[in-house]
């Protein structure tokens, strides 16, 4: 079986659950694992499973995530998909074995995940202990694809997380849909990880949702040095009023005093950050506050998207700005956060790091920043360098 990812992190886990249960699976399966977030993210994947098809002319291609849960007529409809499976269905190995046309069921089930120890390719492990949300943000089409806020148990996470020590892994990475929403404590759980199974020597989040993060996020960066210095923020815009309109639960200022607040305890903490550009009635000097707090925060990893219409949210029924004016502000955010990015790079030149080995020639900084490594090591090594250089979007160590 072969199995194409598309989207987050919590898709990356959910890949590797599917290879494990179709391990049995005929080699000419093909599955998609599709994402819904923009408009240009499902256009991407029907391409996609466009192209299989082309490449794969006799193979059964099933299409499942979170485009085949939202619109399942749709990728019926295609001449090159013989099967759909919904985002519940697709963890679950009967669906994955079985002839007929496939089932997109209830995305309120609970779920259930077995335990995985392998992501092909990756040194990192992604533990996915979340799923869905309960919030109502006005552009967001995510949760009628992941439904309701519910999260795995902290004993099958901690199983996980071992299981996961004890195939080599040294660095984790907790996910899901809202991972600060985890439904048994997200800061609870971290401390059991780093406690519990003191081999896992590095811990990352997902996207953090900066509304809940309180002083008890930052006591606990100030206990545990095992968690990486590298925070990606939902933030979404930098104007109050915009904000508002998004639905989001954070102000500007709660965005800068939190960022402060990191550092004081946490001083090479680096930030990266989701935007929204050209949100329905952004103005130019709403969307130049937004450039704003980057430049405030100094946020060095920038994931611009240009507003996507998604039917059935209120923000399509917003007054719209015209879509060149949406792309000409995220080439401008997105020219700001490459800037930032470089002066980082410049600054830690000279400096001592440690990295892990993500493949042979490359790795990651604790931080969260590219190296490119001076000779060849083992993946999943940690190892201590010295930064010589800049180059390529990276650093040389």
């Amino acid at each position: 079986m072969k199995v194409v990812t598309f989207g987050c992190r919590m898709n990356v886990f959910e890949s590797a659950v599917i290879s494990k249960l179709g391990a049995d699976v005929d080699d000419n399966v093909v599955v998609v694992n599709t994402c819904a977030v923009t408009s240009e993210a499902e256009r991407q994947c029907r391409q996609t499973i466009r192209k299989l098809r082309r490449e794969n002319p006799k193979c059964v291609l099933i299409v499942t995530g979170c485009a085949a849960q939202l619109h399942p007529e749709l990728y019926a409809k295609m001449p090159e998909v013989d099967r759909i499976l919904g985002n519940h269905e697709k963890l679950d190995k009967k669906w994955l074995h079985a002839k007929n046309k496939g089932h997109v069921g209830d995305v309120e089930q609970a779920f259930e995940l077995p335990i995985v120890t392998d992501f092909e390719g990756r040194s990192r492990a992604f533990l996915q202990i979340q799923q869905g949300c309960d919030h109502a943000c006005t552009f967001c089409i995510v949760r009628f694809a992941r439904g309701p806020n519910r999260g795995i148990s902290p004993e099958q996470v901690l199983t996980q997380a071992k299981a996961f020590a004890d195939a080599g892994y040294q660095e984790l990475v907790l996910t899901g849909a809202d991972v600060v929403s985890y439904p048994y404590n997200l800061w609870k759980i971290s401390r059991q990880i780093l406690e519990e199974v003191p081999q896992i020597k590095r811990l990352r989040y997902g996207s953090l949702d900066p509304a809940p993060l309180n002083q008890t996020f930052i006591n606990l960066l100030k206990k545990y040095p095992q968690i990486m210095p590298y925070f990606h923020l939902s933030i979404q815009a930098g104007d109050n009023l915009i904000l508002k309109r998004m639905g989001r639960r954070h102000t500007r200022e709660q965005v800068l005093d939190l960022i402060h607040k990191v550092r004081e305890v946490c001083p090479q903490a680096v930030f990266g950050a989701d935007f929204i550009t050209g949100f329905p009635t952004e103005t130019e000097d709403q969307f130049l506050q937004t450039m704003d707090l980057v430049k405030q925060a100094n946020i060095t990893k920038l994931h611009v998207f240009p507003y996507s219409e998604r039917e059935g949210t209120p923000a399509a029924k917003m007054p719209q700005v015209p879509v060149p004016i949406r792309k000409e502000r995220a080439a401008r955010l997105r020219k700001l956060g490459a800037e930032l990015s470089q002066n980082l790079l410049q600054q830690m030149v000279g400096e001592k790091v440690s990295v892990l080995v993500e493949e042979s020639s490359r790795g990651w900084t604790e931080n969260y920043l590219n190296v490119i490594l001076n000779k060849e090591y083992n993946s999943g090594e940690i190892v201590s360098l010295t930064i010589k250089g800049v180059k390529d979007n990276a650093l040389v160590g």
